[in-house]
């Protein structure tokens, strides 16, 4: 005859069953190392490019300044693509990025910006950064606008604009104090200072995406703009912030941009729209939103960067550097599909 079994009797027999399996405490550390694999294969990447630069134009390409050369010039679209990664990783994308760059850098070199000297030209670059990514935030925010419809108005707006105020032409840089930042005699230990204001904003970008309740809140729009609502975020609110943070960025850059050629163009940062988009798609950001990595994109950027200047080194035509870029581009959006198709099953 079988004895009855007693509920505390059955609830310690059904504990173990009840526990859940170990597979999914195991797929959250799993998953957790797609991002450091993915960084090591653009490390990678990146150390075959140097081979390739070393071999091909050993004296050129490895030479201190031409080193110093690579990362100033990673410095300028790296400060722009660290606000894009904010965007993207929000489910956003942002084409107008180069046009306020062009803007920016235009506004900030004007006679009568100049005459207020370095901090003018700093002030002027960031505050119509700032306000063309508030433009941008609020007609995508509040206004309901799908973002590439608003960034691309963006785009064609301050293109004109900077077409305007230039007239076409070029304005050069005679303030000083602006201009010594591009000299050697101002690099620290050997690090240019437009290098070190990228590491910094690198740095900042990482900690506010990654520490911040600020970060968690960007990825839960991405992921679930919904989702993230009734879970209390203002998903508005959110995405003007996003967009105001990408033109700050937009700001940085055109002032650096400002240092680097010493002086300020309408067609100031031509097509950093895509190089920004890429070099954050190719860093492991989803391009569909809910994750970002800002380690990943200033890897993207060094590796476009690199390509650049191993091409220029070689005297190879632009056509197919950019060629070199598509593939990459698609490469990289492959190898996210399947890593999102391995993750769903």
């Amino acid at each position: 005859m079988t004895q009855p079994v007693s509920p505390a009797q059955r609830h310690q027999q059904d504990g173990p069953a009840a526990t859940p399996a170990k597979t999914p405490a195991r797929q959250p550390a799993r998953l957790g190392l797609r991002p450091d694999v993915r960084n090591l294969s653009l490390l990678g990447v990146l150390a075959v490019l140097v081979a390739v630069g070393g071999f091909t134009k050993p004296e050129q390409f490895l030479d201190s300044s031409n080193l110093q050369l690579v990362l100033t010039q990673a410095s300028v679209i790296g400060v722009v693509t660290v606000g894009m990664t904010f965007v993207i990783t929000s489910g956003g994308i942002d084409l107008s990025v180069g046009a306020i760059v062009a803007l920016a850098s235009v506004w900030a070199t004007t006679l009568a910006t100049q005459e207020y000297g370095f901090a003018g030209i700093l002030f002027t670059a960031v505050v119509v950064g700032l306000a063309c990514g508030l433009v941008n935030g609020l007609l995508i925010a509040y206004g309901g606008m799908v973002p590439f419809i608003a960034t691309l108005a963006m785009l064609a707006s301050a293109r004109g604009l900077a077409l305007q105020i230039t007239d076409g032409k070029t304005q050069i840089v005679t303030v000083d104090s602006v201009l010594d930042l591009g000299v050697p005699d101002s690099y620290v230990l050997g690090i240019p200072p437009l290098v070190l204001v990228f590491a910094v904003v690198t740095v900042v970008g990482w900690l506010l995406l990654n520490r911040t309740t600020f970060g968690r809140r960007t990825v839960a729009v991405g992921g679930n703009a919904e989702a993230a609502r009734l879970a209390g975020i203002d998903v508005r609110r959110q995405r003007l912030y996003l967009y105001l943070l990408s033109g700050l960025c937009c700001g940085i850059a055109a002032f650096l941009l400002v240092v680097l050629s010493g002086s300020g163009q309408n067609t100031n940062g031509n097509l950093y729209e895509l190089d920004a988009i890429a070099a954050a798609i190719i860093g492991g950001t989803l391009l569909s939103g809910g994750r970002g990595t800002i380690v990943g994109s200033v890897l993207g950027v060094l590796v476009f960067t690199t390509i650049t200047n191993i091409f220029a080194l070689n005297n190879l035509q632009s056509d197919v550097q950019q060629i070199a870029k598509g593939a990459i581009i698609v490469a990289a959006v492959l190898v996210q599909r399947r890593t999102a198709r391995d993750g769903a099953t």
